[in-house]
């Protein structure tokens, strides 16, 4: 019998999991894919909003300022790399002023005290590669950019280190409230739980509909992305945006925490949770839009393509209460700044739980330290491919990923089974030759690690299915020179 049952191991989840194993509590963490992260949370732009960027008197509003003033502990913690960039939302014409006015007003309600309206000067003496014609902007400066898959994945294995229990490959099949506690049919058997906490992100409407609860919709929007070389990074100092529109924050330019060129997302209502397919037309209006921000960067250079579904609430807002059903948690509708919200998030959780009951008592061998996976090497590094040595054998040439940092990986608590379980911990195979080379070689170290046939490595998980569609690469580079 577990204390807490969190089902969904996205960044909300495992946000959760990693407060809540604070406390003298067995925890239980589902997932139903190969590994934690595999959802909207790998997903995004990997952006730390700043606490204008959701509206006064919402619960987007209140976590997403909160959360965003806990990034800078967390990643002295947890070490998943956080790098405070500041950002602009820019305007062109008085309509766009207007609307950079009100998001300034808005972030002093909510308390933001980072918040400057500049003009023409100031904005060239950040961004020297902006648009000419960009007149005003909102500058913020507490934004920043993480690793949102590497943030997600420092939660889970802290989480675990410090005592919950994690069961990858667990899909939630009904749930069954008894009087004092709940079964949790899975496909993996039965799992019985006190509370349960509902993060299943696109799929928190139809957890929550097992319980009897269906007073809301998870509405599922796509946003695509373009990827682009660490040669075009120069040209972005800030986390460029235009101002927002009713379906989200628009089209903006940014370097990712790594330093890889990143524009987009559109915003697509669909019917599928499950199509992250890249199409050209959607891709070309990507591009269109940010070079109306950052007009010369070399399409040319584009890497990979990606979508992301963000689970957006019927009802306008997070929705983070305990339902009508005792100690069943509902955690959804975590839609953008869920990123940035989730570690107030957790704390916000851990609260309702306490007040539906749960006994708090905090550990005295709480651990909150996570080494890195990643090893940043500097230009004396002497590593190359088939040396002998793990921590100078070069696995991805492209990111210079070592078997080393592959090993370590592979041995913090959460199984490893495929090869993009190594790109997101590691980035080998995030190069220019995107897995070409090292894929082969990471596979192979994998099967030497488990004792299994190489054949028996996937690229993303046995339940994974087909790659999503994506748009010909090739020609996105061809196009909009």
């Amino acid at each position: 019998m577990y204390d807490v049952s969190i089902i969904g191991a996205g960044v909300v989840g495992s946000a959760i999991a990693r407060e809540l194993s604070r406390y003298n509590l067995k925890i239980c963490l589902i997932e139903k894919e190969e590994d934690v992260t595999t959802g909207a949370s790998k997903a995004n732009s990997g952006i730390v909003h700043g606490g204008y960027a959701a509206k006064y008197g919402t619960l987007k509003g209140e976590l997403c300022a909160k959360g965003n003033k806990m990034y800078r502990q967390l990643e002295k913690e947890l070490n998943f790399g956080f790098r405070e960039t500041g950002a602009l939302v820019i305007g062109f014409n008085e309509q766009d002023e207007k609307k950079i006015k009100e998001l300034y007003e808005n972030g002093l309600k909510i308390g933001c005290d980072d918040l400057e309206i500049i003009h023409e000067d100031r904005i060239r003496e950040l961004e020297p590669y902006i648009s000419r014609k960009v007149n005003i902007a909102l500058y913020a400066k507490s934004v920043g950019v993480t690793s949102p898959y590497e943030f997600t994945i420092a939660l889970a294995e802290n989480a675990v280190a410090n005592g919950v229990e994690l069961k990858l490959e667990t899909e939630v099949i009904n749930i069954e409230k008894k009087e004092h506690y709940f079964d949790i049919i899975t496909s993996k058997g039965v799992i019985q739980s006190k509370y349960v906490v509902n993060a299943a992100g696109l799929y928190s409407d139809k957890v929550a509909a097992m319980v009897g609860i269906d007073d809301f919709k998870i509405l599922p929007r796509r946003g695509q992305y373009i990827l682009l070389g660490k040669d075009q990074g120069h040209l972005v100092n800030t986390v460029v945006f235009q101002v927002p529109t009713e379906k989200g924050k628009g089209i903006l330019v940014t370097t990712t925490y790594h330093g890889n060129f990143m524009i987009g997302p559109n915003a697509e209502e669909i019917d599928d949770k499950d199509d992250v397919a890249t199409t050209l037309e959607s891709l070309e209006y990507v591009i269109e839009t940010a070079r109306l921000s950052i007009p010369d960067f070399n399409i040319k250079r584009a890497l990979t393509t990606y979508s992301g579904i963000r689970a957006v609430s019927s009802t306008g807002d997070f929705i983070i209460e305990e339902s009508k059903v005792k100690g069943f948690i509902n955690v959804a509708g975590i839609d953008s700044p869920g990123l940035t919200s989730s570690p107030a998030i957790a704390e916000k959780v851990a609260g309702i739980l306490k007040n539906a009951g749960l006994d708090l008592i905090r550990k005295e061998n709480f651990n909150a330290y996570r080494k890195p996976i990643i090893i940043k090497k500097d230009k004396d590094f002497q590593g190359k491919i088939d040396d002998e040595d793990p921590s100078k054998n070069i696995i991805c040439r492209c990111e210079k990923v070592t078997e080393a940092e592959i090993l370590d990986a592979m041995h913090r608590g959460i199984p490893i089974k495929s090869t993009d379980a190594i790109k997101r911990r590691t980035r080998a195979g995030m190069g220019p030759c995107q897995g070409n080379f090292c894929r082969p070689r990471v596979k192979a170290l994998i099967a030497r690690e488990l004792n299994i046939p190489v054949e028996e490595v996937t690229v993303r998980g046995k339940n994974s299915g087909e790659p999503p569609i994506r748009a010909d690469i090739n020609f996105i580079r061809k196009c909009n020179k």
